[in-house]
């Protein structure tokens, strides 16, 4: 009956109603469409809005408390891909690159649903550390650099992978937009701490549900017209897009109870382990890897893994957490 209602608190919430109603939007076919300008906007001010805020919060908390789960998470993140290629290689029977790609997305994470997970923790009264956001920046570089890896290593006819490429991969998983502001406003939050804060409290705080809710609407839209695409993945990625963020959820989970964690930052290191990439990752693969089919790597990603999480995964890794600390 908890994991009911807390299924039912998730559905109802603002953001993931907003979502619903892009989708539907798109399944219409209606002439709703956001200017590019204007998803840039609102990607940059999250990503700033939740770097700022986790560097404040480790101002506050001190970097004893952060560096053990943050390792845990970087860890977490680098070894996903490295397990979920040979599934994705042998069981999916996908080309090296196109595992490689999607093993990369799936390491990686995403900011959207980590900022879902958080609004749900306030909804159902569940405190939880607020330098979680720490782990969001930490987890994801390695996985997109270990994905690349894979790839240009499979790929490679004779001798070690071209170097050239490495680096390239190397600069976009380090200094990628969507990593270098959140890494960057991290810092910028932590050297600021509370009196910093206190300036820009009205315009990172304040605003901060609506602009999201406008984002995750635009999300809606973009899943929804990717549907058609969920024919030409296949059943395999159907299911690896639904049971993976299950295994992973409940693996992060127990690494935040391990890495000293509360209930719900362990919750909040599940779903960022469930998650998969859908602004960092696909850059960095598309300039990497560029032989990679897109269609598989974005759909099971932003179509499938997406939807899946915010509706439904979320309450579910908090319930699994609920059962860990009982």
């Amino acid at each position: 009956m908890d994991l009911l209602h807390a299924l039912s608190s998730n559905l109802l919430s603002p953001a993931v109603l907003f979502f619903a109603l892009g989708l539907l939007a798109a399944l219409l076919k209606t002439d709703l469409k956001f200017p590019e300008s204007l998803y840039a906007s609102l990607t940059i001010y999250l990503l700033v809005a939740i770097g700022f805020k986790g560097g404040v919060a480790i101002n506050e908390a001190g970097i004893g408390k952060v560096w053990l789960p943050a390792l845990a998470a970087m860890t977490l993140g680098a070894l996903i891909p490295l397990w979920t290629y040979p599934l994705l290689r042998f069981g999916g029977k996908f080309t090296p690159v196109d595992a490689a790609a999607i093993a990369a997305h799936y390491g990686s994470v995403s900011a959207v649903t980590f900022i879902a997970a958080t609004n749900y923790l306030k909804a159902v009264n569940q405190p939880y550390e607020s330098y979680a956001t720490a782990f969001l920046a930490v987890m994801e570089s390695p996985a997109i650099l270990v994905g690349v890896v894979l790839g240009k290593l499979a790929t490679s006819q004779s001798g070690p992978p071209d170097r050239a490429a490495l680096k390239a991969a190397l600069h976009e998983a380090i200094f990628g937009r969507s990593i270098f502001l959140l890494v960057g406003a991290l810092v910028v939050g932590a050297l600021c701490g509370k009196p910093g804060m206190d300036k820009v409290e009205s315009f990172f705080v304040t605003p901060f549900q609506g602009v999201l809710a406008l984002f995750l609407l635009e999300m809606g839209l973009v899943a929804g017209r990717r549907l058609d695409d969920l024919r030409k993945v296949g059943p395999f990625l159907l299911g690896f897009g639904v049971v993976m963020p299950l295994l992973h959820g409940a693996l992060g989970v127990y690494l935040g109870r391990c890495a000293g964690l509360e209930l719900g930052g362990a919750t909040l290191l599940g779903v960022l382990a469930a998650s998969a990439s859908y602004i960092a990752a696909p850059a960095a693969i598309r300039m990497s890897l560029p032989e990679a089919n897109p269609t598989y790597y974005l759909t099971a990603s932003l179509a499938i893994t997406f939807p899946f999480n915010i509706t439904l995964g979320i309450p579910v890794y908090f319930a699994l957490a609920r059962w860990l600390y009982s």
